[in-house]
């Protein structure tokens, strides 16, 4: 694949449609914002059928559903995915659980102890992101890290609901 055709397959804009007004802890604020530095900076993207991009990409979590809603980087209407997100529910869970105690382990464990605990959150969020990869496959193509990156996002929307 050439330089160009990588550049057409990726997003270059994201939105969290947030709904009311959300407000999260400084840690989870921190993961969402590097998910979304991360992401923009290095991605693969590439939808079924769709025109070549660059994507702007909105994400909402609406009932039991992830909907991307897509669009060309100028604005024009691409389309929309929708997948059921129920069967990444005790992952999600998890995710938030291991989470929370790196966060409190950073404040006093050893490092040993937060060296563990962050060996477990990586291979949670592995499991995540290969489930959000594998539930994406028949709609959008994406690589690892981008769906490391969308799954960390998609643990962000569910904080809301």
């Amino acid at each position: 694949m050439t330089a160009d055709r990588r550049n057409d397959r990726r997003i270059v804009d994201i939105v969290l449609d947030e709904g009311p007004v959300v407000r999260w802890s400084p840690e989870i604020e921190r993961e969402r914002s590097i998910a979304v530095c991360d992401l923009l900076e290095d991605n693969r993207f590439d939808p079924a059928g769709a025109p070549p991009g660059p994507y702007a990409l909105r994400l909402a979590a609406v009932e039991n559903r992830l909907e991307m809603h897509i669009r060309s980087a100028a604005g024009a209407e691409i389309g929309r995915i929708a997948v059921s997100v129920s069967g990444l529910r005790r992952v999600v869970r998890d995710y938030f659980t291991v989470c929370e105690n790196c966060f409190e382990a950073i404040r006093a464990a050893p490092p040993s102890r937060i060296e563990a605990l962050d060996m477990g959150r990586r291979a949670v969020h592995d499991e995540g992101a290969r489930l959000l990869r594998e539930r994406l496959a028949e709609r959008v193509v994406i690589d690892h890290d981008t769906a490391r990156r969308l799954f960390t996002l998609v643990c962000v929307l569910h904080l809301r609901g």
